[in-house]
């Protein structure tokens, strides 16, 4: 108070008044007029930190962050340091859900949200995105390891029909070197339950699982993926071309989300570097 009113009364008749010490006054203005260049360096790091995640990362993630990077800083000193960078995180909040019991057909849900996995290469998980890209939509099919939520196929297309799912699959498979007694999770979708799709699970050996109709929460780790690109990575507007939503969208798949962004399901650690430590 005594600094804001120092502009317009003598400091000696403000110390007085308040039973403050001049030279207290001073030595605490010093004080607060030091530049603390440690945690300048800290605010620079959280900046650089947010603007890698485009805007997603929160005060957990970034303290992980700040930890790997040698920084002993808590998730309260990290919010702290962001709010001191003028920085939030843009993170959707969590959806409640609840229990459909319509099963299909050419399926049952065996996964039975058995979400949490021992090893890799024993479930995966696959879903379906539409992308605007100028003219027209671009659709992104993926496959995910539920062991450490890491992408191991997808493919893009401006059709989503088997064609795209059955692309992802056949990746994830030749890139997983041809693993044996996987389970492959999915919606009802027609891209899913057609006589294309299925033929490549049957020549693959994969054991199908779908989820309940109508129930997205069945496959809630793919929904979770889909979430996290589009508030996190994607344009509020789309992409100008599809060459540019390809490039863009394969970026973050490939590079950012698996070797990059730290996921609190695996302890703030990247699905590469959760896999290589289960190695």
């Amino acid at each position: 108070m005594i600094d804001a009113l120092s502009e317009h009364y003598p400091v000696s008749e403000l110390c007085k008044t308040f039973g403050v010490h001049r030279s207290s006054f001073y030595d605490g203005k010093a004080q607060r007029d030091r530049v603390d260049t440690k945690r300048e360096q800290l605010r620079e790091q959280v900046v650089s930190i947010h603007e890698e995640s485009r805007g997603s990362a929160g005060a957990r993630t970034v303290s992980a962050r700040l930890r790997e990077d040698g920084f002993d800083v808590g998730r309260y000193m990290a919010r702290s340091l962001m709010r001191e960078a003028c920085v939030s995180s843009k993170q959707a909040r969590k959806h409640r859900y609840k229990i459909a019991e319509d099963e299909s057909r050419i399926a049952p849900n065996h996964l039975d949200r058995a979400f949490e996995v021992d090893q890799p290469n024993r479930v995966w998980c696959g879903d379906v995105t539409y992308i605007w890209a100028g003219t027209q939509w671009m659709y992104l099919a993926v496959v995910i390891d539920l062991y450490a939520r890491r992408v191991v196929g997808w493919a893009v297309s401006t059709n989503p029909d088997s064609q795209l799912t059955a692309q992802a699959l056949r990746m994830a498979f030749e890139a997983r070197n041809k693993p044996k007694g996987v389970m492959f999770h999915s919606d009802q979708g027609c891209h899913y339950t057609s006589l294309v799709f299925r033929q490549v699970l049957w020549r693959c050996r994969l054991k199908q699982s779908m989820s309940r109709r109508g129930n997205c929460w069945d496959n809630a780790p793919t929904e979770r993926f889909f979430r996290s690109l589009k508030s996190e990575w994607i344009p509020q507007y789309g992409y100008q071309n599809i060459q540019e939503a390809k490039a863009d969208v394969l970026r973050y798949v490939n590079r950012y989300y698996n070797h990059v962004r730290l996921h609190s399901y695996n302890g703030y650690k990247t699905p590469v570097a959760m896999e290589l430590q289960a190695a």
